[in-house]
């Protein structure tokens, strides 16, 4: 690699670009919404899943771990059809932004979320079901004690599922279509600007992922310990 690319890259960092935090920025936004959005779905629909018994329980189970491993491109298709002129939803005009974006990452990572809550919340109902049986707790209750308890494995859960957010690809270029200054995102522009030759701003995005990335995993261990002194405290 020449070092004037090196160079170039750093400046674009170090300058802090408009266009690089843009596109930074908007990255964040779409990843950090959809995050949100999962995290208040799945936590609680794992939670669920670990601790309450009903028709077709099993099932669900079954597919929100296997769902995990759902392909990008199958999601991104399944929503633009969704969102396309000719689907249920085409009235609302919502292809090609930032919405589409967002639902589409959405809906990849609430299995993340479901599947993971659920396993943090199972030892807690093993250890606190009696109890809570004993002292009639209705239903909701139980739902927020486990919920609260649990509440540093599902903040990884969430983590994780910010981490797929930010790396993906597949999905947001097709829902997004990957336009200047609007659906813009860090990979779709890693992608484009790599073919083009433009490799400065490309590794330079790059480069902000891969701290990105560096600081999920930090939050998860840091995270992961803390909570596991705080519960042998």
């Amino acid at each position: 690699m020449e070092t004037s690319t090196l160079q170039t890259t750093w400046e674009l960092i170090r300058s802090a670009d408009p266009v690089l935090m843009g596109i930074i920025g908007l990255s964040l936004k779409v990843s950090l919404t959809a995050v949100l959005l999962a995290a208040l779905i799945g936590a609680p629909l794992g939670a669920a899943l670990a601790i309450w018994r009903f028709p077709g329980r099993q099932v669900l189970v079954v597919l929100s771990s296997a769902l995990m491993a759902l392909p990008p491109v199958v999601v991104g298709l399944f929503v633009y059809l969704t969102l396309s002129r000719a689907g249920p939803l085409g009235q609302f005009g919502l292809l090609f932004t930032p919405t589409a974006m967002i639902i589409a990452q959405t809906i990849l990572i609430v299995p993340i979320v479901t599947a993971l809550s659920r396993e943090a919340v199972l030892p807690l109902f093993r250890e606190y079901d009696a109890y809570l049986a004993s002292v009639d707790a209705g239903r909701w209750l139980q739902l927020r004690t486990y919920l609260w308890d649990a509440r540093f494995g599902i903040m990884t859960a969430v983590l994780a599922g910010f981490g797929r957010a930010t790396a993906e690809v597949g999905a947001v270029l097709i829902v997004g279509g990957n336009i200047n200054g609007l659906t813009r995102v860090m990979t779709t522009t890693i992608a484009l600007e790599t073919s083009r030759g433009n490799l400065e701003l490309a590794l330079a995005l790059g480069l902000i992922l891969i701290l990105i990335a560096f600081g999920i995993n930090a939050l998860m261990f840091g995270i992961g310990r803390f909570g596991q002194r705080y519960q042998t405290a």
